[in-house]
């Protein structure tokens, strides 16, 4: 008998690359989840024409006036489009709104993020541009969980990208992107086998998901 698959909602706000790079991963065979719908706060998203696709049900929601934040209503409706479609997780692919309530509640410990830095490193928008006008060597990107905080969830899987001579922060966003699509996709694995414990402010990666 098949175990079943992890469902994920996958709230992406903008060209969804690595959107499609979740989607593309839960076409194999052996991957276990899949993507049970698309939630977007942007009508022009090109996430959305990525879901069709896919023919991956997709949802717009009201992201308000107010830059980076979310209205209560949205992020309850939110809720409604998950328990509705049955989610187990909730992974978001450039969602740039902030959660604060009910989505948290309702799916803590089954959110997460991916940025664009080696966290706890250049947290918030334009990672890249940070770290390389910081003059960095190495920079990278990172899959963790969401909490209250803004990019200071738990860590669960990271990915190192050298800055090169002749970089600039576009050619360096560019090789960090591919790792993106790399990891999300394992980290969302690592989570639908069961396999990823959080212990305080650490991530435990099991051998083996826990019986019972």
């Amino acid at each position: 008998m098949n175990q079943k698959r992890c469902k994920i909602a996958v709230l992406a706000s903008g060209t969804g690359t690595n959107f499609r790079a979740i989607a593309e991963a839960c076409r194999g065979e052996r991957f276990p989840a899949e993507v049970a719908c698309l939630i977007s706060d942007n009508p022009e998203a090109k996430a959305l024409s990525i879901a069709e696709e896919f023919g991956v049900p997709y949802h717009l929601i009201v992201g308000g006036e107010k830059r980076g934040h979310l209205p209560k209503e949205s992020e309850e409706e939110i809720v409604s489009i998950c328990r509705g479609a049955g989610v187990d997780l909730v992974a978001l692919a450039g969602f740039m709104r902030i959660l604060k309530g009910p989505l948290l509640d309702a799916y803590d410990g089954r959110i997460l993020n991916i940025h664009p830095s080696l966290l706890p490193s250049f947290k918030g928008l334009h990672a890249q541009e940070q770290a390389f006008d910081y003059g960095v060597k190495v920079s990278g990107c990172t899959v963790h969980f969401v909490d209250r905080s803004v990019d200071g969830g738990p860590i669960i899987i990271q990915a190192a990208v050298p800055v090169e001579e002749g970089d600039d922060a576009d050619t360096l966003a560019a090789r960090i992107l591919k790792e993106e699509h790399r990891i999300y996709a394992k980290a969302i694995e690592l989570f639908a086998m069961g396999r990823l414990k959080i212990e305080g402010r650490k991530v435990e990666v099991m051998d083996t998901p826990p019986s019972g």
